[in-house]
């Protein structure tokens, strides 16, 4: 695979951060998109001890806005040529309460970024992947666990995720003809900032709160990796990794 170019949403943290790291030590050059632009710097640093001889480029931006995405791929063909690998993995949850007290501005801030800003960057990867010779490449839309049971709490983020699995589906469909694979990777409990809080109780269908189990976040990494070293004449159309352990079947 050495040689070859990704695109990581989110990447300054988390699941993100992980397969940034985990793509650069199999030869990926490696462009970082993110808000913050300094974790977009640790992820850069974390990913040159892993693998000395690596290219990363940060761009900050947020997926939200369409105008900033295009400027991400635009800088990405300018600086390597092209794009081989989109993993689309930039997501946010809204506050845990109930359906009625969600604002409007919450709800519409989770759609912004976990559903518009992930077909931005389909669109955009696809506006890449046909123009460039050798033609095509591969998209992997980062779903979730939510996009098959939700969580108590969860509307806006459990709509968009179950979208997201449309969308995947409706990408794989219109790529075929360009030579452009998409799948999509749903993850259950990956160990990192975000599920620290999983270990105090996490609320269940039946109203109690329990702790769950977690997996170490490489395993994810692993598994993108895995996806991402197929010919594109395979396809991994979605996979589900998740901590053996945890509530899933059998949730409620």
């Amino acid at each position: 695979m050495s040689g070859k170019v990704a695109i990581v949403t989110g990447a300054g943290s988390g699941i993100g951060r992980a397969v940034s790291i985990a793509l650069a030590r199999e030869g990926y050059a490696v462009a970082l998109v993110g808000r913050r632009a300094k974790a977009l710097e640790e992820t850069a640093l974390l990913a040159k001890a892993a693998a000395s001889h690596c290219a990363t480029l940060l761009c900050p931006a947020d997926v939200a806005d369409p105008a900033a995405v295009r400027a991400v791929f635009d800088r990405v063909v300018a600086e390597f040529g092209r794009v081989d690998l989109l993993f689309n993995n930039a997501g946010m949850g809204a506050p845990p309460v109930p359906l009625d007290e969600l604002t409007d501005a919450q709800w519409r801030q989770v759609v912004d970024v976990n559903l518009t800003g992930a077909f931005w960057c389909v669109r955009e990867a696809f506006r890449v992947m046909k123009a460039q010779t050798p033609r095509g490449g591969r998209i992997v839309n980062n779903g979730s666990i939510s996009a098959h049971v939700p969580r108590p709490n969860s509307a806006p983020y459990t709509a968009t995720k179950h979208a997201i699995e449309g969308l995947t589906k409706s990408a794989a469909l219109d790529g075929r003809a360009f030579d452009i694979a998409v799948g999509q990777i749903d993850i259950g409990n990956a160990a990192t900032d975000l599920t620290a809080r999983m270990k105090n109780g996490v609320p269940q269908a039946d109203g109690t709160r329990k702790p769950e189990p977690t997996m170490d976040v490489d395993h994810v990494a692993r598994a993108v990796v895995y996806m991402a070293s197929l010919p594109l004449d395979a396809n991994v159309l979605t996979m589900t990794v998740m901590a053996t352990q945890m509530p899933y079947v059998g949730r409620g």
